[in-house]
C-alpha cells in the first residue's frame, strides 16, 4: 500500500527525518476535529447570522482542514475572523485555543492517563508500524525530529508516553503561546543554518501538507501519511489530495509497510 508519485525519488541523501505528530505517530488525539468543529459552530452560531448550522459546519470545517498541520493558534485566529465578519466579538483566539484543548482533554482523559498508568499498550494509540520505521530510520544513522502544531509540553509528553522519546531524545518541538516564535519552517532552517546538514538531506513524514511543503521547499524528499484515523487501515482519499497537491513522493496510509517501505524510499 505505498503510492509512488514521484518515480525515481529516493532518500539516498537523508540524514535528517522530521515527523509530524499527531496523525503521523501518535493517534491520541484521533478525533480532535469532532471537538473543535462543533465548538466553532455552537459560538458562530450566536451571532445569528441567518446561516444554519450545516452551513456554518461546512464553512469551519473548510478552514478547519485548511490550516491543519499548522499551530492551532492559526485555526483559532481564522475562528476570530469568522466572529468578526459576522458582527461577533470575538475573544482573543488564545482564548478560544484554550477552550478548545480544554474539550479535548475531557475526551482523551482516560487514553493519556491509561498509557501514563502502564494499563493501556503505547501500540493502541500509535499509527501502526511506527516503532518499526523509527527503529529502522535509527538503523541507517538518521536523526529524528518531531515538530508538531500541538502544545509543545503536550507533546513532550504524548511522545514519551507512548515510549518515542529514545528515537527524538531532546528533539522535540511543539507549538508556544507565542506563535511567531517557532514553526516547522524555522525548525528546518535551524537546522540548515547550523551547518549539520543540507537541504537535501532531509525527509519529511506528515499526515498535512505543512510540514511536507516545507521539507520539499528546501530540496528533500517527503512522506504522505493519509491515515484513515483511527484504525489507519486504509487510505483517506481527501488527506491523499492535500498531501499529493503538496508534493508528497510517496503516499501511505500507515507504516505496516515498513520493511517495502525503506527499500522503496532508500533504494
Amino acid at each position: 500500500m505505498i503510492e509512488t508519485l514521484r518515480p525515481g525519488a529516493h532518500a539516498g541523501n537523508a540524514r535528517v527525518a522530521l515527523f509530524d505528530f499527531d496523525g503521523t505517530l501518535s493517534l491520541i488525539r484521533s478525533g480532535w476535529v469532532e471537538v473543535m468543529v462543533p465548538m466553532m459552530v455552537e459560538i458562530l452560531l450566536d451571532t445569528k447570522s441567518g446561516e444554519t448550522e450545516e452551513q456554518l459546519t461546512e464553512i469551519v470545517k473548510e478552514y478547519v482542514g485548511r490550516l491543519t498541520g499548522r499551530q492551532t493558534i492559526y485555526q483559532m485566529i481564522e475562528f476570530a475572523e469568522q466572529m468578526a465578519k459576522r458582527g461577533g466579538t470575538p475573544k482573543d483566539p488564545l482564548d478560544y485555543k484554550h477552550m478548545y484543548l480544554d474539550r479535548l482533554m475531557v475526551m482523551i482523559k482516560d487514553r493519556i492517563e491509561g498509557l501514563e498508568k502502564g494499563h493501556i499498550d503505547p501500540v493502541t494509540w500509535l499509527v501502526p508500524g511506527s516503532v518499526a520505521l523509527l527503529d529502522g530510520l535509527r538503523d541507517r544513522g538518521i536523526k529524528c525530529y518531531l515538530a508538531s502544531g500541538t502544545d509543545d509540553k503536550y507533546v513532550k509528553h504524548e511522545a514519551t508516553i507512548l515510549g518515542l522519546q529514545p528515537y527524538f531524545e531532546d528533539r522535540m518541538y511543539g507549538a508556544l503561546d507565542d506563535y511567531k516564535s517557532f514553526s516547522k519552517a524555522i525548525l528546518i532552517k535551524r537546522i540548515i543554518d547550523s551547518a549539520e546538514n543540507k537541504g537535501e538531506e532531509f525527509i519529511g513524514f506528515g499526515d498535512g501538507y505543512v510540514e511536507i511543503e516545507n521539507v520539499k521547499s528546501v530540496g528533500g524528499v517527503a512522506v504522505g501519511v493519509a491515515s484513515d484515523e483511527p484504525s489507519c487501515a486504509q487510505v483517506d482519499l481527501w488527506k491523499r489530495d492535500r498531501l499529493v497537491n503538496s508534493g508528497a513522493d510517496w503516499i501511505v496510509p500507515h507504516f505496516n509497510t515498513t520493511p517495502d517501505l525503506l527499500k522503496t524510499i532508500f533504494p
